[in-house]
């Protein structure tokens, strides 16, 4: 059994982790705060550009002149992209990304497909390096605060692999976010453009038939081969929002956890603290007792 002061240390520590965790969890809502007004404001704009996209295409005579645009008959090559965080102490952020990732790979391979790997983030980088996989890529030290520059890198070099034909499809994972305390693993995928967003649904066409025709100039396939790499760009750092608000919503509830789990051990160890100091009393008490007899005889 601890003695006193063994169990007054062991309080004192988890006493300071507490107070580092408390730290942690405030820094992190603070983050927060600033993370998901950035998404908010991003989200309008970036479903505008999908509206934008499927405008000018629709009315373009052909896309086959439009690198980012044309559609492999045969994939042999897949980018992966898992967005992850920099740093730790985030519950289950990285890891339910980097598990998605592994199950699209697999399910990629079962497919006859390869897979080159890119890889935003310190510890999506370092795992896959620990597992031994090449990387085509990798990019770290703006997952806290990623600006558009991040975005445009990652989105170059997918445009890069994708114009030379070294990929033939490039996937993004990353984490969605829903509230503080929710986060959706995301996949989705980026080149080539998605047919659906091209062609638009028929309520769409309705719509845009109602509006009437627009003049394009210049003409709506050079508009479109501008807007597409800017589309790329934009739902790549979309994605890098999502995934900073995400990650500190994550580590601010692991932190608030681990602060609820800190006082309720140190509850516990009070409680075994004050059990054994009342031990050493009985004993101390009893060795009294017998001494006065032991006099007393």
């Amino acid at each position: 059994m601890a003695t006193v002061q063994d169990t007054k240390r062991r309080i004192r520590s988890v006493a300071n982790t507490q107070k580092i965790t408390r730290a942690m969890e405030l820094v992190a809502a603070a983050k927060l705060r600033r993370a998901q007004q950035r998404i908010e404001a991003m989200r309008p704009y970036a479903d505008r550009m999908l509206e934008l996209i499927g405008g000018v295409s629709r009315a373009a005579a052909s896309v086959r002149s439009i690198p980012l645009l044309q559609r492999r008959e045969e994939i042999g090559t897949v980018a992966v992209v898992p967005i992850t965080g920099d740093r730790g102490l985030a519950g289950a952020f990285n890891s339910q990304v980097l598990r998605r990732a592994f199950a699209v790979e697999r399910e990629l391979a079962a497919e006859g497909l390869d897979v080159r790997w890119l890889v935003s983030g310190k510890k999506g980088r370092s795992t896959l390096t620990f597992r031994r996989y090449d990387l085509a890529d990798s990019w770290a030290g703006f997952s806290d605060q990623p600006a558009y520059a991040d975005a445009q890198a990652i989105a170059h070099a997918l445009a890069e692999l994708y114009v030379n034909g070294e990929i033939d499809r490039a996937v993004v994972i990353y984490n969605a976010f829903v509230s503080p305390l929710v986060q959706r693993v995301t996949v989705q995928d980026v080149l080539p453009v998605p047919e659906e967003l091209l062609a638009g649904d028929e309520d769409e066409q309705r719509q845009a038939a109602l509006r009437g025709d627009f003049i394009y100039e210049p003409e709506p396939e050079e508009i479109l081969a501008r807007l597409v790499p800017v589309y790329l760009e934009t739902e790549i750092y979309r994605a890098l929002l999502e995934s900073a608000a995400s990650e500190q919503g994550a580590r601010m509830t692991a932190m608030r956890n681990a602060t609820k789990n800190a006082g309720e051990l140190i509850d516990r160890l009070t409680l075994e603290m004050n059990r054994a100091r009342q031990a050493e009393i009985t004993q101390e008490i009893l060795e009294v007792v017998a001494g006065a007899d032991a006099l007393g005889q």
